[in-house]
C-alpha cells in the first residue's frame, strides 16, 4: 500500500528534525529507550534513522496493521501521532472540518459499542456516528447531551460495566442490516477501485502493466454487477491516478454500499504468489465486521475459480480501508512477479473468472445463511 507522495518518506540513513520527531513518538510508546539524561540535548539535525529506529518502526507497523516496511510515510507518521493520545488526555468533540483522530477516540468508540450504543466503526476517527452514540449515552445517563467527552462523561463510562455480551455488537448490527435489506442487487451502489493508474503503472509484465490489468478486471466486474442490477462506479479512468483520499472521498460521496479495491502484487521473493484479502481492522478487536466477511467470501471465491494460492484475509488500518464509510475490501489477485500467477493473470479467461468470483461474493453477502450456496458453486443468472 503506497503512501502519499507529498510527504518525504523517512528511511534508514536519514537525519534531521523529522527523524527526531519519530524518535520522540517511539520513546513515548516505549519502543525506543529514553534519551540520554546527561543534561545535553543533541541537536535535532543530528537525529539519525538507524537500525534500532527501523526495528521499532517495523514493530509499530506490525501491531497497528500497517504495511511493514520499516519506513515512515504519511500513514505511519499519522499513526504514531494518534498513538500518543489516551482517553482523558483531551476533550473529545465532533469537528466536521477537522475530525479528531487518535487512540483515545478508538477507546471511546469501543466503550460505547460495549455499552450497546451505535457509535459507528471503532476506527479512531470522531465522526457524526460517534457523536450520535455519545449523545445517546449522555442522554440515557442523565448527563448534558452535548456530544463532548469531558470529565463527567469519562467518569460515567468508567463506572459502568459491559452491557452487551455474547459477541461483538457491531457484528450483529451490521450483519442484520445487510441480510434484512434483501438478497437482490438492484439499486446497490458498489464502488470498484482499480489500483494505480496514469503515470503510476505498477509492476510491468512485458508491455502489460498492473494498472492496465486491474482496470480491465474492474471493467469486467462492473459489467457483471451492472447486469445483476447494481449501480457500479469506478474510481478512475484508464489514464487517471487519484490518491487514496480522493478514492475514499469518491466512495463516500457516492454513498456506496460496498467498496472493492483491486491490486496485483509483486515481490522480490521468487516464492511470493497467491490471493489475499484485506479489510479494516486493528488486529485487537476493532474491525469492519462486514468487511471481514466480504474479504473472506471474495478471496475464497477467487481461489475456487482460478486455482491461485490462498493467502488468507488480514486486518489492516490502511487509509483506503479506514476512511471509507462502508464495508471496504482490498483484493490482491496474485503476484505478477511470479511466473505461474503472471501466466494466469495475463489470461483474459482467468480475469473473467475473477470477475465472476467477485459477483458471487457480493451476491452471497446479501443472502441469508440458509440460502447461501457453497463456495465456487454460484452461477450467473441467465443472460448475465
Amino acid at each position: 500500500m503506497g503512501t502519499d507522495s507529498r510527504m518525504q518518506i523517512l528511511r534508514r540513513g536519514d537525519r534531521g528534525p523529522a527523524v527526531a520527531d519519530v524518535h520522540a513518538a517511539l520513546r513515548s510508546l516505549g519502543l525506543l529507550p529514553p534519551a540520554a539524561s546527561d543534561g545535553v540535548e543533541a541537536p535535532l539535525e543530528a537525529a539519525e534513522y538507524d537500525a534500532p529506529t527501523e526495528l521499532a518502526v517495523r514493530h509499530f507497523q506490525q501491531v497497528r496493521g500497517l504495511s511493514v516496511d520499516g519506513r515512515v510515510g504519511e500513514e505511519t507518521y499519522r499513526a504514531l501521532s494518534e498513538a500518543r493520545w489516551s482517553l482523558g488526555d483531551r476533550l473529545l468533540r465532533f469537528d466536521p472540518e477537522r475530525p479528531m483522530r487518535g487512540d483515545d477516540v478508538t477507546n471511546l468508540q469501543e466503550r460505547l459499542l460495549e455499552l450497546g450504543y451505535d457509535a459507528g466503526r471503532a476506527d479512531g476517527i470522531l465522526g457524526p456516528e460517534t457523536e450520535t452514540g455519545l449523545r445517546a449515552f449522555q442522554r440515557d445517563y442523565g448527563l448534558t447531551s452535548d456530544g463532548t467527552c469531558g470529565p463527567a462523561t469519562l467518569r460515567a463510562l468508567r463506572q459502568l460495566g459491559r452491557k452487551v455480551t455474547g459477541g461483538r455488537p457491531q457484528l450483529l448490527r451490521q450483519s442484520a442490516i445487510f441480510v434484512e435489506s434483501g438478497p437482490h442487487l438492484i439499486g446497490r451502489r458498489i464502488v470498484v477501485d482499480p489500483g494505480h493508474g496514469g503515470p503510476e503503472s505498477g509492476f510491468a509484465a512485458g508491455e502489460t502493466t498492473e494498472a492496465d490489468l486491474v482496470f480491465d478486471l474492474a471493467s469486467r466486474i462492473e459489467g457483471r454487477l451492472a447486469a445483476a442490477g447494481a449501480t457500479v462506479y469506478l474510481t478512475r479512468g484508464r489514464s487517471q491516478n487519484p490518491d487514496h483520499a480522493e478514492r475514499t472521498r469518491f466512495a463516500n460521496d457516492a454513498r456506496a454500499d460496498l467498496f472493492i479495491s483491486l491490486h496485483m502484487d509483486a515481490h522480490d521473493s521468487e516464492h511470493a504468489r497467491g490471493v489475499a484479502g484485506y479489510y479494516y481492522g486493528t488486529g485487537s478487536g476493532a474491525s469492519s465486521t462486514v468487511g471481514e466477511e466480504f474479504a473472506d467470501l471474495v478471496r475464497r471465491e477467487v481461489v475456487a475459480r482460478t486455482g491461485l494460492l490462498d493467502l488468507g484475509s488480514h486486518p489492516k488500518t490502511w487509509d483506503l480501508l479506514r476512511m471509507t464509510r462502508m464495508p471496504a475490501v482490498r483484493l490482491d489477485c496474485g503476484y505478477l512477479s511470479h511466473p505461474v500467477d503472471r501466466l494466469l493473470l495475463l489470461d483474459a479467461r482467468v480475469r473473467s473468472a475473477i470477475a465472476h468470483a467477485v459477483l458471487a461474493a457480493v451476491q452471497r453477502l446479501y443472502l441469508p445463511a440458509e440460502a447461501d450456496p457453497p463456495t465456487g458453486t454460484f452461477q450467473l443468472p441467465t443472460g448475465v
